[in-house]
């Protein structure tokens, strides 16, 4: 059963309000229903160019996206490229998609949501945490060059990578691991996007995190209700958190779902 989630602000930010509505998290372990708002008019078309216009204007933009890198990016990624073949007449559904080994891509809106909330220029270093199919590193590598993934996953890690490959978008580093542990080798990271929920913000991560550096990522407890977490890494008063709103999303495996 696909699990519907209202994501709603917890306290006022500086963020603009989120609007009400209803959600479908890619990284909730589910079933597909038939719904959905997009079917492409041809399936065979290798562009897609109006099924992304509409999505973005009616999926995105409409509930409330602003951000016009984000908006750009998420209208010029061929999503259809990151799903399976069986699945692409619904690659801009308003939902998300199994792609395999119990995982989902993300539902458009909160791909875009999550990277909105990043506040990227255009020159940022980014650590993913959840290669999963390799749209959302993709939507951020239109943003900026250097984008860097993790899966632990491997079977997924091996598609994600041959689909941004697939679809041109060469400057991805992707590699397997525990993402509780982050990438040192690149370490710090302007931005770090987490896809999973972890019970707390993982150590690493916010070691590897550069000064006002942010990190995006749902805290709580596993198959329950969860609080997307913004945080910015203040030089002088640390890690200073914002609740965003209320999700939920399946554990990060690894190191934090083990609970060490």
């Amino acid at each position: 059963m696909i699990m519907r989630i209202t994501k709603t602000p917890t306290h006022k930010t500086h963020m603009k309000p989120v609007p009400l509505a209803l959600l479908f998290f890619a990284c909730i372990v589910a079933a597909v229903h038939a719904g959905g708002t997009t079917e492409p008019s041809d399936p065979a078309d290798e562009d897609r160019r109006t099924d992304r216009d509409t999505m973005v204007t009616e999926q995105i933009a409409g509930r409330g996206v602003s951000d016009p890198k984000v908006l750009a990016a998420m209208r010029s990624v061929p999503r259809h490229l990151f799903v399976p073949e069986n699945e692409r007449r619904n690659a801009y559904a308003d939902r998300p998609l199994p792609i395999g080994h119990g995982q989902t891509i993300s539902q458009p809106y909160i791909v875009a949501f999550m990277t909105e909330l990043l506040e990227l220029t255009g020159d940022e270093k980014v650590l993913e945490i959840g290669t999963g199919s390799g749209y959302q590193a993709a939507v951020l590598a239109e943003i900026t060059p250097h984008v860097y993934s993790i899966e632990i996953i491997e079977p997924l890690l091996e598609t994600g990578t041959a689909a941004l490959e697939t679809a041109g978008y060469t400057t991805v580093k992707t590699k397997a691991g525990d993402g509780y542990h982050g990438w040192e080798d690149y370490a710090p990271f302007d931005r770090i996007i987490v896809t999973a929920a972890a019970g707390h913000i993982p150590p690493p991560l916010v070691e590897q995190l550069a000064p006002d550096g942010i990190i995006v990522i749902p805290v709580g407890s596993p198959y329950q209700v969860q609080t997307l977490i913004r945080a910015v890494r203040d030089p002088e008063r640390g890690l200073t958190t914002e609740s965003i709103a209320t999700v939920r999303f399946v554990p990060m495996t690894g190191r934090a779902h083990d609970g060490e």
